[in-house]
């Protein structure tokens, strides 16, 4: 066993395994647990859930209104009203689990699945709709919430996110484990392989920079499964770099909260990078453009449907917290009002006058693009009409 880094678990720095199937892959892998799927609470010696039920009946309602959302994009999707919808279906708990985790000085730089993170920063779902709908191309300024624009570019937010970690350094921001600011940058299992994410573990390690890479392992990048990414666990991966890895149940709200509070303490706190791998599963398909029918075994969605974070939740709170139906019926009224509100907003987006293109491009317009826009202006009234309406 490798040796241990204080303040993270011990039996997660394990020797290399072998590859397992997606349909079983979670009963032979070690990961930190706090909520088994039973939605039963136990230990572990390393990470404790400090929070009282009351906070994970609000985990319930951040996961249970997200997956509403996230169900009702993809409705606008196939009716017509988005061009593309990426889905977060059953990574709900390693999302909110993190977001909530987050303080309000630390920043997120998101792939373009983390609608969950998104809502726990604050940021309106109806801007993600506009994203995806093609009237923009991100509405929300990330100064607002400290939520990064969504990229598209498979693994390069985690370089922006080491920049910018490595600018709270300079600006004296890190040493307080509670009050300090650290980044967390999001990317899957696939963009483990992409260079510029081994580039900012590189960067991340030598320079010390208060950054945690959260890896949503969703056992496939696209068509590919994990085999075809790595031989190793890829929290083992971080190792390598020179800090220190952990694996958590990604369907394990409470655990994901733990390790993630404790990856960003460390980071605050001035001890630079961690790599947190949530092993969680893709309920869905890779975005709705995709058929997962095509490459993967329904068996397996099966098995982790068995597994699903938000019903493990809502076990242990009915067992366990005595919450009874009305608390749970009153968050189903509340998604349905969100998800009204969310279809109508999207409907009634206007569309984007193509002449603010070139408004938009810098801060400052220059010489050469008030010259475009006269250009392009006078070549659709030629046709007739205007350039707001080509």
């Amino acid at each position: 066993m490798s040796e241990s880094v204080p303040g993270l678990a011990p039996e997660v720095f394990a020797p290399a395994e072998a590859p397992v199937s997606p349909s079983r892959a979670s009963e032979e892998v070690e990961f930190v647990q706090l909520l088994t799927p039973e939605g039963e609470r136990v230990e572990h010696p390393d990470y404790s859930f400090d929070l009282d039920d009351e906070a994970i009946k609000g985990f319930y309602r951040d996961m249970t209104l997200v997956r509403r959302i996230d169900t009702e994009a993809t409705a606008l999707q196939r009716q017509g009203e988005l061009g593309i919808w990426a889905s977060l279906l059953g990574q709900e708990a390693a999302q909110i689990g993190s977001g909530r985790a987050l303080n309000k000085k630390d920043m997120v730089f998101p792939t373009y699945r983390e609608h969950g993170v998104a809502w726990c920063q604050g940021v309106d779902p109806l801007n993600l709709l506009g994203l995806f709908r093609g009237v923009d191309q991100g509405a929300w300024d990330p100064r607002d919430n400290n939520f990064h624009l969504y990229t598209i570019v498979i693994g390069a937010q985690t370089l922006h996110a080491t920049g910018y970690a490595m600018g709270q350094q300079r600006d004296h921001a890190v040493g307080d484990p509670e009050d300090g600011e650290a980044t967390i940058a999001y990317f899957g299992d696939g963009a483990s392989s992409q260079g510029d994410v081994n580039e900012a573990f590189i960067y991340a390690s030598v320079f010390n920079a208060p950054v945690v890479f959260f890896c949503q392992n969703n056992q496939w990048a696209i068509s590919e499964p994990i085999d075809r990414q790595t031989r190793i666990p890829l929290y083992q991966r971080a190792a390598g770099f020179g800090f220190p890895g952990v694996r958590v149940d990604g369907n394990d709200v409470l655990a994901t909260y733990a390790v993630t509070q404790q990856a960003l303490k460390r980071a605050r706190e001035g001890s630079g990078p961690t790599l947190v791998e949530a092993y969680t599963y893709r309920m869905g398909a890779h975005t709705t453009s995709d058929d997962p029918t095509k490459y993967r075994l329904s068996e397996d969605l099966e098995y982790w449907k068995l597994k699903d974070p938000i019903e493990r939740v809502k076990a242990y709170l009915a067992r366990s917290a005595g919450v009874d139906h009305d608390f749970f019926d009153a968050i189903d009224a509340e998604a349905d009002q969100i998800a009204a509100r969310l279809r109508e907003g999207c409907l009634s987006m206007p569309d984007p006058s193509l002449t603010d293109f070139f408004d938009h491009a810098y801060v400052e317009q220059t010489a050469q693009l008030v010259e475009q826009k006269a250009q392009y202006t006078a070549y659709a009234a030629s046709f007739g009409d205007t350039a707001e309406e080509r």
